[in-house]
């Protein structure tokens, strides 16, 4: 509200300025809550119906009846008996690499050889990796950073009974996973932002950074130290302290993974979760360092953000139509871009003239 003339009618509305913006950063930072908790809780009940629904179809086809949950894991169960920390790692290592790697095989094939076409119209940032042309070798440098993340996050010691014979129940499953998703958004932000310290960011986190225009596969390719503290610790974090089952940890690392794969991917596709978000992060680097949101809404790391047309195409995509088609960047602004790139030159250029001007009139002098 700052008077940008000195004639304006209405200079007494800077006093108010202070008021207004804190009531917006309240107002903002409880409609981020608001958002994460629509986001939690869709994903619950979407959990929730996918697995009644999965369930009953499960039960169909093989005539199961009873707990069928159960008894598929007491089969396990009994088929690992008395080696329960191999039960871990193939639980907490093999199934997340395999979801991993097929989310990501997929991706890849999109990203390299740009189809289906239909696919490549959802793209975040148009004129980037449309097909990739990164060499292969430089793809899949990610790969042994994944494998160590998944090797370090099974190689730990079982905290609890994580194996034992009983399932816990579906309702606290999903509490479980309600609250790990609020501990990684806790533990992310700070130890990602840390990351980005000067001090730090050098050293440690601008390999992460090497892709502007991020890709699924290296969605946890960074230096091993941000690794451990930035991508690892904040997603095991919950089950280590609840003491969870194998089978919520497993649900919850394939989540986790294919969440990140997705923020990463550079595709915003229907009824996805929107990478939007994580995306303008990868584009600005000082911007969107959470998972929710809800802590960049707090430290008002989000504010440039949200004025931009992708805090506009933050949403789920319920359409076939991508949102650079239904909400398109403004031509004024791009023209507007331009011409301030344009007057620049142009200013750079006189300048230079100027200087060159002048040292030739010195020695014409001399």
């Amino acid at each position: 509200f700052r008077a940008t003339n000195q004639h304006s009618t209405f200079p007494t509305l800077t006093c108010f300025a202070p008021t207004l913006l804190q009531q917006d950063t309240r107002g903002g930072l409880w409609d981020s809550v608001k958002k994460a908790a629509f986001v939690i809780g869709s994903g619950i009940l979407f959990l929730a119906a996918f697995g009644n629904s999965l369930t009953w179809h499960l039960q169909k086809v093989w005539g199961a009846s009873g707990d069928f949950w159960q008894k598929l894991w007491t089969r396990l169960y009994t088929t690992f008996e008395g080696h329960d920390q191999a039960l871990f790692y193939f639980g907490a290592m093999l199934v997340p690499t395999v979801v991993f790697g097929g989310t990501n095989a997929l991706l890849m094939i999109v990203d390299v050889t740009a189809k289906p076409s239909f696919i490549t119209r959802y793209r975040i940032q148009q004129d980037k990796n449309n097909p990739v042309l990164a060499p292969p070798h430089q793809l899949f440098l990610s790969l042994p950073s994944t494998h160590l993340l998944l090797i370090t996050l099974s190689s730990d010691e079982p905290v609890g009974e994580p194996c034992g014979p009983e399932l816990p129940t579906f309702h606290w499953a999903l509490i479980e996973l309600g609250a790990f998703a609020l501990l990684e958004e806790l533990f992310f932000y700070y130890s990602h932002r840390l990351f980005h310290q000067p001090s730090l960011y050098k050293t440690y986190h601008k390999q992460h950074h090497e892709w502007t225009a991020p890709i699924g596969i290296v969605c946890i390719y960074a230096h091993p130290l941000e690794h451990m503290l930035s991508n690892m610790l904040p997603v095991a974090l919950g089950p280590v302290l609840l003491g969870s089952h194998l089978s919520t940890t497993c649900l919850w690392y394939c989540l986790a993974l294919v969440s990140t794969t997705v923020s990463h991917c550079g595709y915003h596709l229907p009824f996805l979760p929107s990478p939007e978000f994580h995306d303008f992060h990868h584009l600005r680097f000082n911007q969107c360092f959470g998972v929710l949101g809800i802590l960049d809404r707090l430290h008002g790391t989000d504010s440039k953000f949200r004025g931009t047309k992708q805090y506009e195409r933050h949403t789920l995509l319920t359409s076939l139509t991508p949102l650079t088609e239904s909400i398109p960047t403004s031509p004024r602004k791009d023209s507007e871009r331009r011409v301030a790139a344009v007057s620049l030159k142009s200013l750079r250029g006189s300048q230079y003239s100027s200087v060159n001007y002048g040292v030739r009139s010195i020695h014409t002098a001399r």
